[in-house]
């Protein structure tokens, strides 16, 4: 595996399933970490920050930190200190991500207890769940279309559980951007700004770069847009039909994260 530039994992799906290690997939984290190849586990789960996440994985044997993690939540703080400082945002998400927020102003949303402030100029839709109910959904649409400008951490349409797939962000975005005829501006994956922001995390280029994930669209074909060696793994929310109708043909298809450092042994890239 010597040469491999870096390499960016996805979590759910690949390395777990609701945070519980798929086979195997322990054993090859081990195997990079002993080849010392720079990695970092990049992933649009909203429902924990960094901090916990590195605990919950440290706890099932994954030899990580909260460093070698890049969250939506975090990539979506920079995004909204660098284009809307000082946004009063609302905060849509299942799961409280806010230590992850850094220098992002949270309000209620709802103009008569926004501290006088009036309504939110940023709604930030995070994580689907019992949070995106109808009346915080029409709350959400009222405020974009009087003008806030709306933010989604990405636009997963599902996710794998343990309990089959999730109805996940993307699914509600979608109608919302239909019903308030706006785009929303994506952070997470597949914005081409997550991959860079986490290349720059390792100091590394997207050329000799590799990523893995088991989500088609918005973590192998995004990936290969953005320069970077795709990987797709046939565990978590992957499907032949989905694998089928894609707009793209990843660079590899493996079984699992477990058969990937066969797989870098296999490349053999120069180093950087």
């Amino acid at each position: 595996m010597e040469g491999i530039g870096a390499v960016l994992i996805d979590i759910d799906g690949v390395l777990t399933v609701s945070w519980k290690p798929l086979p195997g997939t322990v054993a090859a984290m081990e195997r990079l970490r002993e080849a010392g190849i720079p990695l970092v586990l990049v992933t649009n789960t909203t429902s924990r920050t960094r901090a916990s996440i590195a605990g919950k994985l440290v706890g099932e044997g994954f030899p990580v930190s909260a460093d070698d993690i890049l969250t939506a939540p975090a990539v979506t703080a920079a995004h909204l200190r660098e284009h809307h400082p000082g946004a009063r945002c609302l905060l849509i998400s299942t799961g409280d991500v806010r230590d992850d927020l850094t220098g992002v102003t949270l309000v209620d949303g709802d103009e008569e207890d926004a501290g006088g402030g009036g309504a939110p100029d940023v709604v930030i839709l995070g994580g689907a769940g019992d949070a995106f109910s109808y009346a915080v959904l029409n709350r959400a649409f009222r405020h974009v279309r009087r003008g806030a400008r709306l933010v989604a951490m990405h636009r997963n349409m599902y996710w794998r559980t343990a309990a089959g797939l999730d109805l996940d962000t993307g699914a509600f975005l979608l109608g919302l951007e239909r019903a308030a005829r706006v785009e929303a501006e994506i952070t997470g994956k597949p914005a081409g700004s997550f991959f860079a922001t986490a290349l720059a995390h390792l100091g590394a280029t997207a050329p000799h770069a590799l990523m893995i994930g088991d989500d088609i669209e918005s973590d192998v074909l995004a990936a290969q847009r953005a320069g970077l060696t795709g990987v797709l793994v046939r565990t978590g929310k992957y499907l032949p039909e989905t694998h089928r109708a894609a707009d793209g043909t990843p660079d590899h298809v493996i079984d699992s994260f477990a058969d990937l450092p066969a797989l870098l042994e296999r490349l053999g890239t120069s180093e950087p």
